[in-house]
């Protein structure tokens, strides 16, 4: 029975990315001068970001190799906002979480929200994930309390059935949650600058293990789904956290290491598993932060928002591709003893037309 009840298991996932892939998928994008731009956060044995540091600190490797790096900028707390625009958004994930995680997210981002005079660093704003849809509360601000009074005015719209319909539910929540993270960078490609995305949620489900089995066309329907969002990701300057709002309540389940095992880019169709699509996956690829082990769910916030304080952004020149969607993996190494580099794990390369000779 228990076989049987795999198969039908599997037999669904497969029915229900084909469906999800119906639509047809437009190719990933490059950038007009084929470059690859990174924001890089440099950290300390403690955690702390370090200031001060130079272009030749840093050495980006393109699968091991060297690569020039065409473009260099630092910004800090010094920096003028005009001169390096930056945002973050808060999602509160109704769909993935049930009724406490979802209040204890709410008081917990409130609290940060109205931490000292209720003035932010730069502009946040708040989107609420619900089964009726994604809703945005108003345009970015800088004023907390403002935001604080929006959040705890909105009412949840939690839903129960979904969650508690098994397999066929979790299926639901992957689609609903990757279409989501897609509109959601889709909207923020238009913004200017950088993006903080903190994704307020224990993660949608990872529906099989490392072994599990996929058709060649649900491997690719997941394949295509990765290169697009790891392409746009990357082009809108997009950093995506995932803050579990159950903390240490959560810190013995199943997804609070089970994520590991797929954090290794993905290089073709035939290496794909469904748990590359998870929000802890994606986040950690993105070069965002994963935080699901404390309780302090303020001080998570605040630790990734910390990232806005102290950055770099350093670009170079994308590798001509010998196939489309070919998967190159990224390394940052900093000249310093002792330091951390935090960005992009890797860039699907694109095959570039050579201009003809008249």
């Amino acid at each position: 029975m228990r076989n049987v009840g795999l198969l039908t298991s599997i037999l669904f996932w497969g029915t229900a990315l084909l469906a999800w892939g119906q639509t047809p998928t437009p190719p990933a994008s490059t950038n007009a001068d084929h470059r690859v731009t990174l924001d890089i956060v440099v950290t300390d044995k403690t955690g702390k970001p370090v200031a001060g540091l130079q272009q030749q600190d840093f050495t980006i490797l393109d699968d091991k190799q060297p690569q020039p790096i065409l473009s260099f900028r630092a910004t800090d707390e010094t920096s003028k906002p005009d001169d390096t625009p930056q945002q973050v958004i808060f999602v509160i994930d109704e769909v993935n979480a049930a009724s406490r995680p979802v209040s204890n997210a709410r008081q917990q981002l409130e609290k940060f929200l109205r931490h000292g005079d209720g003035q932010l660093p730069i502009p946040m704003s708040l989107v609420f994930f619900t089964d009726t849809g994604t809703q945005v509360l108003g345009a970015a601000t800088r004023n907390g309390s403002s935001l604080a009074d929006s959040l705890k005015s909105h009412e949840s719209s939690l839903r129960d059935v979904g969650r508690s319909a098994g397999f066929y539910g979790a299926v639901e929540r992957v689609q609903t949650s990757l279409s989501t993270l897609e509109k959601l960078t889709s909207y923020e490609a238009k913004q200017p600058g950088r993006k903080l995305l903190i994704w307020l949620s224990p993660g949608w489900p990872l529906i099989s293990g490392p072994h599990s089995a996929l058709s060649e066309k649900n491997q690719d329907t997941i394949f295509h789904t990765i290169v697009r969002l790891s392409t746009d990701l990357r082009e809108s300057r997009v950093t995506l956290y995932s803050v579990d709002p159950l903390g240490m309540d959560d810190a013995a389940g199943f997804q609070t290491f089970y994520y590991e095992n797929f954090l290794k880019g993905v290089p073709s169709v035939n290496k794909v598993e469904s748990g590359d699509v998870g929000l802890q996956v994606i986040a950690t690829q993105s070069g965002g932060q994963v935080l699901n082990r404390s309780n302090d769910i303020a001080g998570s916030i605040a630790g990734c928002v910390a990232d806005a304080k102290v950055y770099y952004t350093l670009s170079f020149a994308a590798a001509a591709a010998d196939h489309p969607n070919e998967y190159h993996n990224l390394q940052i190494k900093i000249d310093k003893p002792g330091l951390t580099a935090r960005t992009r794990t890797g860039y699907y390369a694109q095959r570039q037309e050579v201009a003809k000779a008249h």
